[in-house]
C-alpha cells in the first residue's frame, strides 16, 4: 500500500503524505473488527513476567500474529527466563518501534477475569500496558505496505526491569534515527518526558542482645535504620519533581531480640540526570548514627530521564500527522514511571512514548482500552512512521 501511494498521481496538487493519511484512516477503520480479534488472542495468552512457560507460549502466538501481518516471522533474541522477538523490515533500519508482551498479572488471572467487550471498552490483563499497542503496531506497519527501514522489537521482561533485553534495546536504538514506544498514552496524552529512576537497598548492621537482659549492649538495626529513613526522606526536593520514597523495610528476627540487621529498600524519581546524581551522591554520603552500627548501600541510577528535548521534535511532527489524519490535536504529558523509552533517549536518540493504547488502568484490575482508538492510533503511528521515513527528524540521516 505505501508504494502504490508514492506513485499516486497528485492531481489535486496534494502532497503524498496527504493522500497516504487520507486514506489510512479508511482502511484502520474497516479493519477495527479484525484488531479486536487480535486483542483477544493475546489478552487470552497470559504472560506474566516470571512465568517462562507462559511466556514462551505468549511469545509464540505475537510471532504468529506478527508473521500474519508482516508476512514474515521473527528473529529470537533469547532472554533470561523469555525470549525477545524482533522483525527487521529492509536492509537499514532508520525507526525502531519498542513494545513489550509480558505483563504484571499472575498466572490464572484470566480465568476469573476474562477478556470481554462492553460498549466501547475492552477489558482483560495486559489489554492497556500493552498488548493493544502491539496489535496497533502491527496493524500500522501492515497499512503501509511494510515499508524498509523499520525494525520491531517485543520484549519479554520490560515489567521486571527489562535486565535480559536492555543491551538489545540500547544496540538497536544506536543504529535508528527514531525510537517509537508503544507504552499506553497518558488519559490519551503521548508522553514526551519520564522521570528517571534510581534503585537502593540499605543494609544496617548492628548488635543482637536480649530486649528484657541486657538491651544496653546490643546495637538496635531498627532504631539506625529509622535515623537512615528522616535523613532519605529530607532528599525530597517537590519543586523540582523529585521524589525519594522509602519502601519495603524489614528488621530483627525475634520479638524479644534487640535487632542485629535491617534493610529498607528507596525508589528515587527524578525529571533530570542532575537531580539523580544529587541524590545519589547524598545516600551515598550517609554514615550511621549510633555508635558501632554499619551501614551499606546497594544499587543506583537505572535508568537515565526521557527530557522533553528529546522528544519534542517527534511530537511536533506527530502534531502535523494527526492534523493530516483529521484527528483532535494530539496532548503531551510527562510520566512519573519510566520505559524503555527512557533508555533510548539516554543514547541521545529521539525518542517518543505513549503511542500505545488509549484507555486506563494499568497494573490495575480493570483496566481497558478504548476500542474505537485502535484505528486511531494505529493510523497516527502509521503516519508518524511514513513522515520520518520520507522526512527523517531534523534533517538527521540514515546512521
Amino acid at each position: 500500500m505505501h508504494r502504490e501511494l508514492e506513485g499516486a498521481d497528485d492531481e489535486a496538487g496534494l502532497p503524498k503524505e496527504t493522500i497516504l493519511t487520507d486514506r489510512l484512516m479508511d482502511v484502520l477503520s474497516e479493519l477495527q473488527p479484525r484488531m479486536l480479534q487480535e486483542l483477544e488472542l493475546l489478552v487470552s495468552s497470559e504472560s506474566p513476567s516470571t512465568h517462562q512457560a507462559h511466556l514462551d507460549t505468549t511469545a509464540g502466538v505475537v510471532s504468529a500474529v506478527g508473521k500474519r501481518l508482516l508476512g514474515s516471522e521473527p528473529k529470537y533474541l533469547p532472554g533470561e527466563g523469555c525470549s525477545h522477538l524482533l522483525w527487521t523490515l529492509g536492509d537499514k533500519p532508520r525507526v525502531l518501534i519498542v513494545g513489550h508482551y509480558d505483563t504484571v498479572w499472575p498466572a490464572g488471572t484470566i480465568g476469573r477475569w476474562p477478556f470481554s467487550v462492553e460498549e466501547d471498552k475492552a477489558s482483560g490483563p495486559g489489554s492497556f500496558d500493552m498488548k493493544a499497542g502491539m496489535v496497533q503496531a502491527f496493524y500500522a506497519v501492515q497499512a503501509l505496505g511494510r515499508p524498509d527501514g523499520i525494525q520491531i522489537l517485543f520484549t519479554g521482561d520490560e515489567e521486571t526491569g527489562s535486565v535480559s533485553s536492555r543491551d538489545a534495546i540500547e544496540e538497536l536504538a544506536a543504529e535508528v534515527e527514531a525510537v517509537l514506544v508503544l507504552e499506553a498514552s497518558l488519559d490519551g496524552a503521548l508522553k514526551t518526558s519520564r522521570k528517571g529512576s534510581g534503585m537502593y537497598r540499605f543494609h544496617v548492621m548492628g548488635r543482637a542482645s536480649h530486649a528484657g537482659l541486657d538491651p544496653e549492649n546490643g546495637i538496635n538495626a531498627t532504631v539506625e535504620m529509622a535515623h537512615q529513613i528522616l535523613l532519605i526522606d529530607a532528599l525530597q526536593d517537590a519543586a523540582r519533581g523529585t521524589t525519594v520514597t522509602t519502601t519495603t523495610l524489614r528488621s530483627g528476627e525475634a520479638s524479644n531480640q534487640v535487632p542485629a540487621s535491617a534493610w529498607l529498600d528507596v525508589d528515587v524519581r527524578a525529571t533530570s540526570m542532575s537531580e539523580l546524581e544529587r541524590v545519589d551522591a547524598a545516600l551515598r554520603s550517609l554514615r550511621p548514627t549510633l555508635d558501632g552500627a554499619v551501614l551499606q548501600v546497594e544499587g543506583g541510577i537505572d535508568r537515565g530521564p526521557l527530557e522533553h528535548a528529546q522528544a519534542s521534535a517527534l511530537f511536533t511532527r506527530a502534531k502535523e500527522v494527526a492534523h493530516g489524519l483529521g484527528l483532535p490535536p494530539l496532548r503531551e504529558a510527562m510520566a512519573g514511571g519510566t520505559s524503555d523509552g527512557n533508555l533510548t533517549a539516554a543514547l541521545g536518540i529521539p525518542t517518543l512514548d505513549g503511542l500505545g493504547a488509549v484507555g486506563a488502568g494499568a497494573h490495575s484490575e480493570g483496566e481497558w482500552i478504548k476500542i474505537s482508538a485502535m484505528p486511531e492510533r494505529a493510523a497516527l503511528l502509521a503516519g508518524l512512521i511514513d513522515s520520518l521515513l520520507v522526512r527523517p527528524i531534523n534533517g538527521c540521516t540514515n546512521r
